[in-house]
């Protein structure tokens, strides 16, 4: 439940940057920006994990991937095609 509360947060930060990339006319840009924010709001997700809910950093790794490549590879698609 948490990973898909955590992917939902990811989707709203996403929409976010999108809708201020819109008003700037840089749409494109601001799914690039998208990454490496994502990447630390993940990162950030995994520490919680390891460090106050007991998981070993090999077990948070596969859900530090679930939570962080779908967005990023979303992201990457709307950057490739807002040129």
């Amino acid at each position: 439940m948490h990973t898909i509360m955590v992917l939902a947060g990811g989707l709203l930060l996403l929409a976010a940057c999108l809708l201020l990339g819109y008003w700037r006319q840089a749409i494109g840009l601001a799914a690039l920006c998208f990454i490496p924010i994502w990447f630390m709001v993940a990162a950030v997700n995994m520490w919680v994990g390891v460090t106050k809910a007991g998981y070993t950093f090999m077990q948070e790794v596969p859900f530090f991937l679930l939570v962080f490549l779908p967005l990023a590879a979303a992201a990457l698609l709307i950057w490739r095609y807002a040129k």
